[in-house]
Formats: structure tokens, sequence, C-alpha cells
């Protein structure tokens, strides 16, 4: 959870940094704090976050992605928001040696990634049927339903990565109250292993997700 709060505060900062303090004008900002409060960070950690953001001494982040390959031909991608570039891909090339993967060339793995904009939100009574065809005009891709954590029903939204804010504020017109709207990497085509094999992948996912610099890890790795 700290982890999970250190990114969303880093989020918040970014957003700040290019749009201003106000999450009434910042969608950025307002889908930052949203996510926030999906994972019940407190209050006046995200209010810390935002003033921080708004000082000229706080410092700047730069996005960057990074791209390869684990073992037994699983694809890595790597989300990256570091305020030292240098440091950050020392790390994850480290990371990707130690444990027998490769680190590639930017865009070498557009080919296994789309980025979409996603959306989560409790279904609840709704006619998903009918929000569907409500949705068309927002860019909406595909609207399904899968059981979250603790076994709740949560209701998915896939559109185009440049569809994210109308259908942003699609929702809000209609009064869904969306858990989380994020930017993710869905794997156009998966690389089947086997669970001792998914075991050797899953040691540099956990250990990529836990370096301070990394905001996402994505992979390919079939279910």
């Amino acid at each position: 959870m700290a982890v999970q709060f250190t990114r969303l505060g880093k989020e918040i900062v970014m957003a700040v940094k290019a749009g201003g303090g106000d999450p009434n004008t910042n969608s950025r900002l307002r889908t930052a704090v949203q996510n926030a409060k999906a994972v019940n960070m407190p209050k006046d950690r995200v209010e810390a976050a935002i003033k921080r953001a708004s000082s000229r001494d706080e410092k700047d982040y730069d996005e960057l992605v990074y791209e390869g390959y684990a073992q037994h031909g699983v694809a890595i991608l790597v989300e990256t928001a570091t305020d030292n570039t240098n440091r950050t891909v020392a790390n994850v090339r480290s990371y990707f040696t130690k444990y027998g993967g490769t680190l590639g060339k930017t865009g070498s793995l557009d080919f296994v990634f789309a980025r979409k904009s996603v959306f989560r939100f409790d279904p609840g009574e709704r006619d998903l049927e009918e929000l569907e065809f409500e949705l068309i005009d927002a860019g909406l891709e595909d609207l399904f339903v899968e059981a979250d954590e603790e076994g709740n029903d949560v209701a998915v939204i896939h559109t185009a990565f440049e569809d994210f804010g109308k259908m942003q504020k699609t929702l809000e017109e209609m009064g869904i109250e969306v858990k989380s709207a994020k930017l993710e990497r869905i794997p156009l085509s998966t690389t089947a292993v086997t669970e001792e094999q998914a075991a050797d992948v899953l040691k540099i996912v956990d250990r990529l997700e836990e370096d301070d610099d990394v905001q996402a890890v994505y992979h390919n790795m079939a279910e």
C-alpha cells in the first residue's frame, strides 16, 4: 500500500505540474485524485501532494517507458516516472540482466501491447447492454464485468487511448461514479508458460515493481 500511495502521489504531482492544482479544470488531476480515493489514500496526503506540487521547489519527473523480454519469451513493458533518468535506466537494465531477461529498444513491443483507456465502476443494477449503446459515441470498444480482489463484480470499460477524455466526461455527465480511470497496456497476444516458468518471470516483475521510479509493469504472460 505504501508503494501504491507513493506512485499515486507522484501522479498527482505530475498532473499538477502539467495542468494546475484545481481538479475542476485539470482532468488529469481529477483522475489522479479519483484513483487515490479508490485505494483509500488519506485525504490529507492527497492535499499535501497537490500543495507540494504547486511549489516551485518541487522536482519535475520525466515519464519514460522501457521494453524488453523476461525469460521464456514473455514481453515486459515498464512505465517509469523519474527525476534521474540515468539511475532509472541503470536499475531497470540491471533487473533484466539479473533475472535472465533482455532490455530492448523503444517501440520494439508496439505489436505486443496496445495502450487503452480503462475505466472501472460498480455496475450495481445498471443494464450494461443498454449502457453499451449509450457509450458508443464516447468511443466504447468493450464493456465487461470482472471480479475484484474481494470477489465483487466490477464493470470494466475499454476505449482507445485518445478517447480517454471523451469517455471520462461522458461517464461524469451520466452520474457514473468511476472507481478508477487509467491508461493501461493491454496485451494483443499472450505467451503460454508453465507454473515453473511463470515463477521465473514473476521474479523480474516483482523486482521492477519494488523500484520507486516504476509506475507500472505489464507483461503478456498467459494466465
